[in-house]
């Protein structure tokens, strides 16, 4: 599942590199996987130090640091 989660990240890790900012909702209908591995993917891109969030409308908006 690790191995996954890692696969995941680096695909979210790539089209916020295309897109430069997205929310959630627009990584999980653009980036194929199952939201909570979704989720996963962004929590260790986070502890990894790599993503920055911030306030975007009534949500989150995410990108590369």
């Amino acid at each position: 599942m690790k191995e996954r989660i890692g696969e995941l990240a680096g695909n979210i890790y790539h089209f916020l590199e295309k897109t430069e900012e997205a929310t959630m909702s627009q990584i999980t209908k653009n980036v194929k996987g199952p939201r909570s591995k979704l989720n996963m993917a962004v929590g260790w891109l986070a502890r990894e130090d790599k993503l920055e969030f911030f306030d975007k409308g009534s949500g989150t908006g995410i990108r590369l640091k």
